[in-house]
């Protein structure tokens, strides 16, 4: 076996989780065995029942390293300094996944496929964590635009749930890079947030009915009570949101110009306290 016998303990262990990780990734837990383990890492099974006790123990160690990597690496995205503005907060949290999974594309992996049952509740454990995280950071964005808090625990899921299947997505098939993907998911995300209404209500309720022609189902849009509205009153409405969208634009700017300006302000104060010490 060459140099690969004279590893020590602690070597051996890290070759180990690193063929274990490449294996589980490539083909998931059930689909590897012991056996195969024990051939790529070139050694006897009874080195790896003794580091780590069997495929499952090999398994739970790849997980819970990559379960902490990611974790680390989204709360410190996810730090809300009173200086940083909402946008950049969802700028880095997008960017951090991205890097994460373009460079630890095997760990991700082994992640997302399918895989025992306590190790997938420690995984959805862990986006309900860094939701909760999300959710804290919206309430406070919420309480400083004066909008009611009521259902921002959902808008937090749908933050998570819009950037991790989306990262899912591109892990499989990385056709642009890190930094224009989390373009698009900030464009999504950010004019959504920018754009908010405090007491949202669907524009267009679908009504189905039967028809008597032989049980054919068609769809009738109704807005509210009133008729279909017509393509005068559609152009009228559109308008109107355009004109919002530029003033939450206006808005936003204005609001993070005067953050920077007390970001400034609270910097100055603080080298002055330190010069006076």
């Amino acid at each position: 076996m060459g140099s690969n016998s004279r590893m020590t303990s602690f070597q051996r262990r890290e070759q180990l989780i690193g063929v274990g990780r490449s294996l589980f990734a490539s083909k998931g837990f059930e689909s590897v065995s012991v056996e195969e383990i024990a051939a790529h890492a070139k050694v006897s099974k009874p080195i790896v029942y003794e580091h780590f006790g069997g495929k499952e123990g090999l398994y739970a160690v790849v997980v819970d390293r990559e379960m902490r990597s990611l974790s680390e690496t989204l709360f410190r995205a996810l730090e809300d300094p009173s200086d940083a503005h909402p946008r950049q907060i969802v700028e880095r949290t997008a960017l951090a996944l991205l890097t994460y999974i373009e460079e630890n594309a095997e760990g991700f992996q082994v992640l997302v496929r399918d895989s025992p049952t306590d190790t997938s509740a420690s995984f959805s454990s862990l986006w309900g964590d860094i939701s909760l995280r999300v959710e804290d950071v919206l309430r406070i964005w919420f309480t400083r635009q004066n909008m009611p808090t009521e259902g921002v625990e959902y808008y937090a899921q749908m933050l998570v749930g819009m950037t991790v299947f989306t990262g899912q997505y591109w892990a499989m098939q990385q056709v642009m890079g890190k930094e224009e993907l989390a373009a698009l998911i900030v464009n999504l995300a950010w004019n959504g947030l920018a754009h908010m209404k405090a007491h949202p209500q669907l524009r267009f309720e679908d009504e189905l009915y039967e028809c008597g022609d032989g049980g054919n189902i068609e769809v009738v849009a109704a807005f509210g009570n009133a008729e279909y509205p017509d393509a005068k009153e559609i152009k009228r409405m559109e308008k109107a949101e355009r004109k919002a969208a530029k003033l939450a634009e206006k808005e936003a700017k204005l609001e993070a110009k005067e953050a920077a300006r007390e970001a400034k302000l609270l910097e100055k104060e603080a080298k002055l306290r330190a010069a006076n010490a």
